[in-house]
């Protein structure tokens, strides 16, 4: 698993027809936001450039985008998010997903940090 500044999770696995990218936000990003109240997911096959705007989640507190943390194609999305925002706060890193992305260029993982630095990060 890999996170991005902006508090986003990448995982990555291999299928069939390439890379696939598992996408959701921190724990720590839950935690900031608070109590989610609504997810809005990006469509199935809709493309996305490295760092645009594909998901907007919602909070008691606040309202903020999530972002591609790389380029690719959106291949499913999380669904369950709509009746169920609150898994976002239960399972972040887990049930809480946002959507998959067919990869486009998986170099742009190179820059992202790993579990540890990360945690550094959120640390500083």
């Amino acid at each position: 698993m890999k996170y991005t500044e902006d508090h986003e999770w990448i995982k990555l696995a291999k299928d069939g027809d390439g890379d696939i990218a598992t996408v959701g936000i921190s724990t720590h990003a839950a935690g900031q936001l608070g109590d989610v109240v609504y997810v809005e997911l990006p469509e199935v096959d809709a493309e996305f450039e490295k760092g645009d705007d594909a998901a907007v989640v919602e909070s008691v507190k606040a309202a903020s985008e999530v972002y591609a943390p790389i380029s690719g194609t959106i291949t499913a999305v999380n669904e369950a998010l709509e009746d169920a925002p609150e898994t976002v706060n239960a399972a972040p890193e887990e049930g809480g997903w946002f959507f998959k992305m067919k990869v486009s260029d998986a170099s742009q993982l190179d820059g992202m940090m790993d579990a540890d630095a990360y945690k550094k990060f959120i640390a500083e």
